[in-house]
Formats: structure tokens, C-alpha cells, sequence
């Protein structure tokens, strides 16, 4: 932690074991960089919704997250000397490869410095450890830390991402069908014993991580989103609102403090989040219609000006494009209707596409008011699928058309809440809003 910095978090010793691991990843500085990341709701979640089936039917039925990402830390291998470039004139991020921008990288090279930080939560969620567990206890408040090797899970965890490329080259043909959760589901050391509790418990809804076949019987695709449309206030009412200004709070996992946050977001695809004074400075997370970014204070992050790339600029489209629902029908492709489902015990139906072509994005729609209530969407990486959830709620009305008032984001390394206070609709923006700073 750095002096002087007030990060609000709860003493641990009040907290279960897992709670604690919780607040380890909220005071990380590696965790926090995650967390501000999730603002406009680019990072990833991995999960299991614990289900059950109804009594002679084929419903899964989900009472809800029960275990996340949010519960475990990083298996942190960055090594952490950040070197952003500023060139003259509007900020760009550090494109080079990864072992170019940070220091001792020996088994993910060739790889953006996003996807690297991506790379290190999905270790996170498959092995359910904290920062400190591959790195030093000094890493935490030392960037430069994250480059020692004295710690033997970090050397070891080399070997495990040699082991593993190697089974997929020489099994299936260099398909990427293994991955670390495939056996450590949460824990350091994978399971040799069948777990009868497994076999009697009941069922588990697995999110469909590609693309599924229409689900028999089921509405065509058009239909639900019809029904969406109608339920917002029509299309006509949905194709007025073009720019939304809003204030509102910004919640962490394991951190009680919320934070002041300014919204502005312009149709068809714009959208800036402001979280304020967080560690000391402002954090901007941008989508401008075709790059996204994040600028953060030094004490977050590694890099204080990251760039998006790929499937992480993908899901930042999709976010910012949903502030504007008349264009639903547009943002993707090869539309299918899934099978049903129950969340939280409301009746949902899945609608699926892609924005990309290889990657699904799964869109929830409840059945009885027709309102977008959650959206999956995955990103990729050298050891796996980076999978990000968002869960909308508290639809309220604003200038004939319901919109989501609440945002919750869960990602591989955690959770975060957006909450909307004051919102209006159809204001003029200004320009700058979505431009990259100038240095």
C-alpha cells in the first residue's frame, strides 16, 4: 500500500478465509488496475452458477453466482517496470510486446500488454491464490518487485504454461483444448480422487463459451428482441435517444468506499467513464467508437496509460453500443436462440451472436418483461477464454425509454457496481469527452 493512500478496506481479521483473499486482491495494486478496468465493463469474470433442474422439465435453473473470480487473487507472474510511451501530442499506449514493456518475461512473449494483464487474471480464477503467492510479499507495494524470481511457484509456473502448450500441440493437433482450469478449478493442486458429492449434487449451468445450436422450439432470435424493444418503449422512442450525461457511484469488491463517477455517452458507440479520486486521481476509461483505453494514477497500475486491444475493444463497443438500443439488431451476427434458463429465480432466455466472428456474446433477456438483464461476453488470451459479465437492473425511464440505472461487473479478478443517480438524455457532449488526453 502506498503512504498516505486511504483504500477503506475492512480489517481481515473480521473476515472468513475467503472473504480475506477478497480484500488481499482489493489492497493489490495488480487487483486495482483490474478493478478500474472493469468501469466500462471490458474485463472478465470466470464462473459457476450453481443450477438445478425442475421437476420433469429442461430448465436450468441458476439461484445465482456462487463462485467467482472475485474470490481469489492473482497468480501475479508480470514482472512490473512500467515504461508507457507519451507521444508528443494525444497519449498512444504502450504497443510493444509484452517482454518489451515489462521486465523479465520469459513464457508469454509476443503478446499486447492487455492481454498479458488478462493473461495473469485467468491464472488467478484457475488456481484461486493471491498476488504474493508467486511473487514477493514485497510485490504488492513495489512494482519492480514482480521481476524477482525467488519464489518457486512463480519459476514452477513457467513449466505448467510449457506443459500445457505442449500437451495441446502433441494431442489435439495445437488446438487450445487444455488450459489451466481444465484440471485446477480453483485450487492450487488439481483433484486425483472422484469427489462423490459431485455426482449427487445438484446440476451446474455452464455459459456457453461458443456458439450453440437454436434451441428447439424456441422463437426466432428477431422475436426477442422485439419484445425488448417494446418493452423499453418501442423502437421509434429507443431511436431518439442519442446521448446520455450521468453521475453516479463506482463500488469495488471488498472496498466500502464509493466513488464519485461521471457517465457521457453518445450514440452510436461512445462512452467515457470517470471514476474520481481513486488512489489519489481520476481514472478515465474510454471507448471512442474505434480504440478504447484506460488512464489511471501511477499507483494502480503498472502502465498509467493502457491501450485495448483485440477482444477487449470488442467488448468495450458492445458496452458503450447498448446505451443506444434501437441498433441492437445490429451489433451482431449469426443470431441463434438458446435454451432457457433461470437467474436469481426469474425466467430468462438466451439469445446469442458474435461481434467478432470467432467468440460468442450472450445477451439474457427475461421472460416476463422483456428486459435485457445480462450480457457474457469473452476475450482471449495465450492460456484461455477471459470470460465478462454484466448484470443490468433498476430500469427507470428517461425520456420514454427505460434504461438500467445499475450496472454489476464480474470479471476473472473480481466485481464492481456502477450505480446512477443523475441521468439525462439527449444533451450536447462535447467532443473532447471521448479524445485521448493530451501530454
Amino acid at each position: 500500500l502506498k503512504k498516505g493512500t486511504d483504500y477503506s478496506v475492512p480489517s481481515r481479521k473480521l473476515l472468513t478465509p475467503r472473504a480475506r483473499v477478497g480484500v488481499d486482491r482489493a489492497v493489490c495494486p495488480l487487483f486495482q488496475l483490474l478493478v478500474v478496468s472493469a468501469i466500462i465493463g471490458r474485463k472478465f469474470v470466470i464462473m459457476q452458477i450453481g443450477s438445478r433442474r425442475e421437476a420433469g422439465g429442461n430448465k436450468a435453473v441458476h439461484p445465482g453466482v456462487v463462485r467467482t473470480g472475485a474470490a481469489r487473487t492473482g497468480v501475479m507472474l508480470i514482472a512490473c517496470l512500467f515504461s508507457a510511451v507519451i507521444a508528443h501530442g494525444q497519449a498512444r499506449g504502450d504497443m510493444r510486446p509484452a517482454e518489451q514493456v515489462f521486465k523479465n518475461v520469459q513464457s508469454l512473449k509476443g503478446i499486447p500488454a492487455d492481454e498479458f494483464m488478462s493473461t495473469m487474471g485467468f491464472f488467478s480464477a484457475s488456481l484461486g491464490i493471491s498476488c504474493s503467492d508467486c511473487h514477493t510479499p514485497e510485490s504488492g507495494g513495489d512494482w519492480t518487485k514482480y521481476a524477482d524470481d525467488g519464489n518457486e511457484r512463480k519459476r514452477r509456473s513457467r513449466g505448467m504454461i510449457a506443459m500445457v502448450n505442449t500437451m495441446n500441440k502433441n494431442f489435439f493437433a495445437g488446438r487450445r483444448v487444455l488450459t489451466c482450469y481444465t484440471c485446477h478449478r480453483g485450487s492450487t493442486s488439481p483433484e486425483t480422487t472422484p469427489d462423490l458429492t459431485q455426482f449427487y449434487a445438484t446440476l451446474r449451468y455452464r455459459e456457453p463459451d461458443r456458439m450453440v445450436n437454436q434451441f428447439p422450439g424456441a422463437p426466432e432470435a428477431g422475436e426477442i428482441l422485439d419484445k425488448y424493444l417494446k418493452a423499453i418503449g418501442g423502437e421509434q422512442k429507443a431511436a431518439g435517444l442519442t446521448s446520455i450525461a450521468a453521475k453516479g457511484t463506482y463500488q469495488t469488491y471488498g472496498v466500502p468506499t464509493k466513488y464519485a463517477l461521471d457517465l457521457f455517452a453518445k450514440a452510436p458507440a461512445q462512452r467515457t467513464v470517470i471514476v474520481h479520486n481513486l488512489a489519489g486521481a481520476d481514472v478515465v476509461d474510454t471507448f471512442d467508437g474505434r480504440e478504447a483505453w484506460i488512464s489511471q494514477s501511477a499507483q494502480l497500475a503498472p502502465l498509467p496509460f493502457l491501450e485495448r486491444t483485440a477482444g477487449e475493444v470488442d467488448a468495450a463497443k458492445l458496452t458503450a453500443a447498448l446505451m443506444f438500443p434501437a441498433q441492437i439488431k445490429k451489433l451482431l451476427t449469426q443470431w441463434r436462440v438458446g435454451g432457457p434458463a433461470v437467474v436469481d429465480d426469474r425466467d430468462l432466455t438466451m439469445v446469442q451472436g458474435t461481434i467478432n466472428g470467432k467468440f460468442p456474446v450472450n445477451l439474457y433477456f427475461e421472460d416476463e418483461t422483456g428486459l435485457l438483464v445480462r450480457t457474457v461476453t469473452y476475450a482471449d488470451s495465450p492460456v484461455g477464454l477471459a470470460p465478462m459479465q454484466v448484470d443490468y437492473s433498476d430500469y427507470r425511464e428517461l425520456s420514454g425509454v427505460k434504461v438500467p440505472y445499475k450496472a454489476i461487473v464480474t470479471w476473472l479478478d473480481g466485481k464492481s457496481t456502477i450505480q446512477l443517480t443523475e441521468v439525462q438524455a439527449n444533451v450536447a457532449i462535447e467532443a473532447s469527452r471521448f479524445a485521448r488526453p493530451v501530454h
